[in-house]
């Protein structure tokens, strides 16, 4: 999973910026790429399920939103910026639940399970 974000850190959010698109395109591909991740979490098992669950419904809706956003200045209609706006807080919300899965999971393999008293 670790790997997993440094990929998406390291060399995804690059190519994204060096990509020749819009703002709003840039985080839309953003948003579908988080979709798809917190799709392949959920499907093997990685993490807390309520927060996978939660994370890919903010993904999800923020990226509708930057496709819708980016239907609309296809067909000329550039007056919706707060949709751009949404989205984005909705990505940061589901990334700050992104930290907190991984930091539980974390948490969980420091812990010691089931039997933790001395053998003799």
């Amino acid at each position: 999973m670790l790997v997993m974000l440094a990929i998406l850190a390291l060399l995804v959010v690059p190519l994204l910026r060096e990509l020749p698109l819009g703002s709003t395109s840039k985080t839309g591909l953003l948003a579908w790429l988080l979709v798809a991740v917190a799709m392949y979490w959920l499907y093997a098992g990685l993490g807390h399920q309520p927060l996978l669950m939660l994370q890919l419904l903010l993904f999800s809706i923020a990226a509708a939103l930057l496709t819708t956003k980016v239907a609309l200045v296809l067909v000329g209609i550039r007056s919706l910026g707060s949709l751009r706006g949404a989205a984005r807080v909705l990505i940061i919300a589901g990334a700050l639940l992104s930290v907190v899965n991984l930091a539980a999971m974390l948490w969980a393999l420091r812990r010691p399970r089931g039997g933790g008293g001395r053998k003799q």
